[in-house]
């Protein structure tokens, strides 16, 4: 029997034999809904994590290098967590000496960080807000604009002027319903001018980027940041192409391992801290969640391999006659076979593409009511279809060679 031609049979068998087809197609459209809505959901949350969150915090093509690693994903035992302790914090003079070793084509920016009480000078309610020095290219590496007013200049950074871009939360908390250019928050008493309020920077799992003020480092509010004013939280630094990545990565190691007299055997005491390196423990959770995703909606798969077995089997019991028929006519036992087979994977196909479209929906669904974000993996849509088909062409596999090996003279004797 020609292909098409058995393809027809089958959907006409689906749509003459609705009740049987639809339990048919339930066992694999729900396993398959269930494999792209879970795969959905974990691709989503590893882009969210790359692009969002990791991305936003570290940049792109940006490593960090810090005495200790700021982003750990993953659980640090006790004696690591000892071992970073006992570091000591970066000093301005080692990151002087590694920005005079820097290509003239890289982006650098000295960084220290922390939660600080902040009040405006109006008279407004203290806040607690994330404020961060910077100097060098900090505003270019991080894409940073403004919505109103101007960023800080390098010579505002060179003279530490005491001189403020805020984020749109931390100006709606100080400044409720007013402008905030040219108007003075205090930070420790000490006063500073508020020269641009920064574009949005949207949030991530329930985190906003926007309630945030950046300063000069070189300002009076480093002493606030750190033990000592002289130490310094990182030193980002920004390639201009992917290529160039490992080479800076190795010069900036060798350094830090100069200046910190390390033996060849001795470890390194400082991080240099990447995307990849801050997601590594994200990646191996995630692989492990696409493995779930796949294995767990395998038990559907399995109840719709034994569903559409015993109505196949139903299905050529009910049909007896008909082989019979086919059979006395000429046709051999592998287009017997064939037809019941290509039947079987007709149903699957079909439940595992109605099982595609609704786990696409599920997934939308599950990314519009909550946090939980959701990308569709082509991957996972070719993976569902296939498992569909094969699952059906299994599963068809006895009901079909049972068809095929009947007597034609006894089917026909079949009432």
């Amino acid at each position: 029997m020609p292909l098409f031609e058995a393809i027809r049979l089958a959907l006409n068998t689906i749509r003459t034999q609705k009740l049987k087809s639809a339990f048919t197609l339930l066992g694999v459209c729900i396993g398959v809904m269930f494999l792209i809505s879970v795969v959905s959901i974990v691709e989503g949350m590893g882009k969210y994590m790359e692009e969002d969150l990791i991305g936003k915090l570290i940049g792109v093509r940006t490593f960090e290098l810090r005495h200790r690693p700021n982003i750990q994903l993953g659980d640090v035992d006790q004696a690591t967590r000892e071992e970073y302790a006992r570091r000591k914090r970066l000093e301005i003079s080692e990151i002087e000496t590694v920005v005079a070793t820097l290509p003239s084509d890289v982006n650098w920016s000295i960084v220290s960080d922390g939660s600080v009480v902040v009040s405006s000078a109006m008279g407004g309610k203290p806040r607690r807000l994330q404020v961060t020095a910077v100097d060098g290219d900090y505003f270019e590496m991080k894409r940073l604009d403004v919505e109103s007013g101007r960023l800080i200049s390098a010579q505002e950074m060179a003279r530490g002027e005491k001189v403020v871009v805020i984020g749109p939360d931390a100006a709606e908390r100080l400044f409720p319903g007013l402008d905030p250019l040219d108007r003075e928050i205090r930070i420790a008493g000490v006063p500073y001018r508020i020269v641009g309020v920064a574009e949005s920077q949207g949030s991530a799992l329930g985190m906003s980027f926007d309630n945030f003020i950046v300063a000069t480092w070189r300002s009076p509010i480093r002493r606030l940041l750190n033990p000592r004013p002289n130490n310094v939280d990182a030193l980002m630094i920004q390639v201009p192409s992917d290529a160039a990545m490992t080479e800076t990565q190795e010069s900036v190691r060798a350094t830090m391992r100069g200046l910190h007299q390390l033996r060849p055997a001795q470890k390194d005491d400082f991080a240099l801290q990447t995307a990849d390196s801050a997601l590594e423990f994200w990646n191996k959770l995630q692989g492990y969640l696409v493995m779930a995703g796949v294995a767990l909606p395998a038990i559907g798969l399995i109840v719709g391999a034994i569903v559409i077995m015993n109505i196949m089997l139903v299905a050529v019991s009910e049909r007896t006659r008909e082989i019979g028929i086919r059979k006395a006519l000429g046709a051999k036992r592998r287009d017997i076979m064939s037809q019941f087979l290509i039947e079987a994977s007709v149903l699957g196909t079909v439940g595992s593409a109605i099982g595609v479209a609704l786990g696409i929906a599920l997934a939308q669904g599950i990314a519009a009511i909550s946090p939980l974000p959701a990308t569709v993996a082509p991957w996972s849509i070719l993976v569902g279809v296939a498992l569909g088909a094969g699952v059906g062409i299994i599963s068809g596999a006895y009901p079909a060679s049972r068809a095929s090996r009947l007597d034609p003279i006894t089917a026909l004797r079949q009432e």
